[in-house]
């Protein structure tokens, strides 16, 4: 996190499917307190409760996990909630529940989870037509292909494998952001 902090970088999701609830406990404790010291934004995916525990920024689901209503109860009015959308119709459910961003996709092909089928660029604008609250493009979004989805509508993008595979973790973050700040 510390080199994503001093490339700029001020969002970041927590998703592990394979550790314990202590270990992910543990393990957002530190990255929290981390990012609450450098004005940076920090979401616990799936787990609200370990959310509230660590103070996090918020929490982030898939359309299958805890309904908006219900994760507000737990993290709060103070905690921002996102959830994952594969369409229009899930977009537009997402706001109408209450959520405060969408991740939206996948966009592009991507390795780093199975997220459904492509939705392509074309179907960030239709998002975008629909809903009022910020798009998090999400799935194989790199220094190639950033510019289009934002242009597209989306606010944000969600970049795992375009920094994590680079040789540079450093270069690649501060790349991706000035390249980001450059649209």
């Amino acid at each position: 996190m510390t080199i994503a902090l001093d490339a700029g970088i001020r969002f970041f999701q927590y998703r592990s499917k394979t550790g314990t609830r202590r270990q992910i406990y543990e393990t957002c404790t530190v990255l929290s307190r981390m990012a609450r010291q450098a004005g940076a934004l920090f979401i616990v995916n799936d787990h609200a409760d370990i959310a509230a525990a660590v103070d996090a920024g918020g929490v982030h689901f898939g359309q299958d996990d805890l309904p908006i209503v219900e994760a507000r109860k737990v993290v709060g009015t103070h905690a921002i909630i996102g959830i994952s959308t594969h369409s229009r119709e899930q977009a537009r459910a997402a706001e109408q529940a209450g959520a405060d961003y969408i991740g939206f996709g996948p966009v592009f092909p991507t390795t780093t989870k199975d997220a459904g089928g492509i939705q392509g660029v074309e179907a960030v604008r239709a998002v975008r037509q629909v809903v009022s609250i910020p798009i998090v493009a999400i799935g194989g979004i790199g220094q190639g292909n950033c510019r289009e989805v934002l242009s597209a509508g989306s606010d944000a993008v969600a970049v795992i494998s375009a920094i994590l595979s680079a040789s540079d973790l450093a270069k690649a973050a501060k790349d991706m952001m000035d390249l980001i700040h450059k649209r």
